[in-house]
Order: C-alpha cells, then sequence, then structure tokens
C-alpha cells in the first residue's frame, strides 16, 4: 500500500459521476509558501498555500445548465445605452491664479460685467 495515493472516495462516499480531479486531492499542483513577514500574512495566504487534503474535497459535483451562458453568447453582453449626465473632473493641478482666472471668467459669465462686491456696499460707500 506504499504507492496507494488517499482519494476521497476511500474516506467518504461519494457521488458516482464525480470527476476524477475531486477523487484525487493530489493532481493539484502549484501551491508553494513565499516568505512573508508574519505580522502581514493573512488567513487567505496560510490557507491557500496548503495543498488539499481528502477531507476538503467534494463529494457531489452537480453541473449548472449552460442555458443562460448560451443566450448571453447569442445576443452579447449588456450594455447600458443611458444618457451620461455626469460632469468630468480635471485630475491636473491648476496654479492659483489660474484658479482665480477661472473663477473671474465664471462670475462675468453669470452676472456680467457686475461688481463681484456686495450689492449692498456700493450704496454704503459715499
Amino acid at each position: 500500500m506504499e504507492g496507494h495515493k488517499s482519494q476521497t472516495c476511500d474516506f467518504y462516499r461519494t457521488d458516482p459521476k464525480l470527476p476524477e480531479r475531486f477523487n484525487n486531492p493530489d493532481c493539484f499542483h502549484g501551491y508553494r509558501v513565499t516568505k512573508t513577514h508574519s505580522l502581514y500574512r493573512t488567513w487567505n495566504q496560510t490557507y491557500g498555500s496548503r495543498k488539499p487534503t481528502v477531507h476538503e474535497m467534494q463529494t457531489q459535483f452537480k453541473v449548472t445548465p449552460h442555458q443562460f451562458s448560451r443566450q448571453q453568447l447569442k445576443s452579447g453582453m449588456y450594455h447600458d445605452h443611458g444618457f451620461n449626465t455626469a460632469m468630468e473632473r480635471s485630475r491636473i493641478m491648476l496654479s492659483m491664479e489660474t484658479q482665480n482666472k477661472k473663477s473671474h471668467f465664471q462670475h462675468l459669465h453669470r452676472f456680467g460685467n457686475q461688481s463681484r462686491e456686495h450689492p449692498h456696499q456700493n450704496s454704503i460707500k459715499q
């Protein structure tokens, strides 16, 4: 029995249609431990670095119907053709002088050639 490798069906009752890869955990390759500081190592990294054992393998395999995928292949992927009203913001940093000029231009565009001062301040000045 030295050459005999453990299979899932040796320990658990498995589905007769179970694919061979789930009955033989030794067929999975590519597991290795990467050197990571223990403070920054996550549980997913620890768990994922180990090969699966017969106790972690599936005992049943249910195939899902491919009706949805076939329909998607025929019609294509969904694409939203809605009207986009979002404004894109510039990712470029402007100098203060450029920002002031832009603000002044926007003020002129909105209010015409009116003064930026408060309207009541003009009446107070004498």
